[in-house]
């Protein structure tokens, strides 16, 4: 399968971007990650996120004898793995770092990882990843929040635009004990679009509007967020499947 990928990120109404995405085509590697912890913090944990991912994964493609961060699962595919053990590092290389002024920082992450017709994702934290099929939006993660952990646990806390924590995640890179990364493969159809995104997108917009930017590009996605009142950064990566 071919995927065509664009990028957009913005600092929207905050004063600096936490924000960081990966475009690497040649690696078939797309992400999001999502920043916090302070204002030099949030920066620099996202930015550690997207590099390792993507040096991980492209020093397996030279070397796939490498030593890897963690073991292999074996209920796991080999893509599922290979993102695992980059987002295993990316976590180890924030957690180096947590010390002084950036001692509270981590990241969120989405990521995606293209192999024949089939797409590995990883997710941790509340930055998503959508599908549209056939004018069907399908969100393919589920958010690792107080809000989510609450809803799962039948606890009903209501609609999460009015839920005052709703930004509190439950998971995050650089977090000893909750940095574990959620896995599945998709299968891939010519004409699927797929989108990570960081909060401040998916955050103001609702389903039927998603579903229709996302025909659309990454501007405007982006500008629509934004207009709708967003007050975080906000960052979308699309990809679209050709055969």
């Amino acid at each position: 399968m071919k995927i065509t990928a664009t990028a957009v990120t913005n600092t929207g109404r905050r004063t600096n971007n936490e924000d960081s995405y990966l475009v690497a085509d040649e690696l078939r590697l797309y992400a999001v990650a999502d920043g916090m912890g302070g204002y030099a913090g949030g920066e620099i944990a996202s930015r550690l996120t997207v590099e390792h991912l993507e040096a991980f994964v492209a020093r397996n493609r030279r070397d796939a004898a490498g030593t890897w961060p963690c073991k292999e699962d074996k209920r796991l595919s080999f893509a599922e793995n290979l993102l695992r053990a980059a987002v295993t590092q990316a976590h180890q290389a924030i957690a180096a770092q947590r010390h002084g002024e950036l001692e509270y920082m981590g990241s969120t992450v989405v990521a995606v990882l293209v192999e024949g017709k089939k797409a590995a994702l990883a997710h941790v934290g509340d930055s998503r990843i959508y599908r549209l099929r056939g004018g069907a939006l399908a969100l393919l993660t589920r958010d690792h929040s107080l809000w989510a952990e609450l809803e799962a646990a039948g606890l009903k806390p209501g609609e999460r635009a009015g839920f005052p924590h709703k930004n509190v995640v439950t998971r995050a890179l650089g977090i000893d004990t909750a940095h574990r990364p959620d896995l599945v493969t998709v299968d891939l159809e010519p004409g699927d679009r797929f989108l990570l995104c960081s909060d401040g997108l998916h955050d103001p917009l609702d389903e039927a509007a998603l579903r229709r930017l996302m025909s659309g590009d990454c501007e405007g996605l982006v500008k629509a967020a934004y207009d709708a009142g967003s007050s975080d950064n906000i960052t979308a990566v699309l990809l679209t499947v050709t055969g």
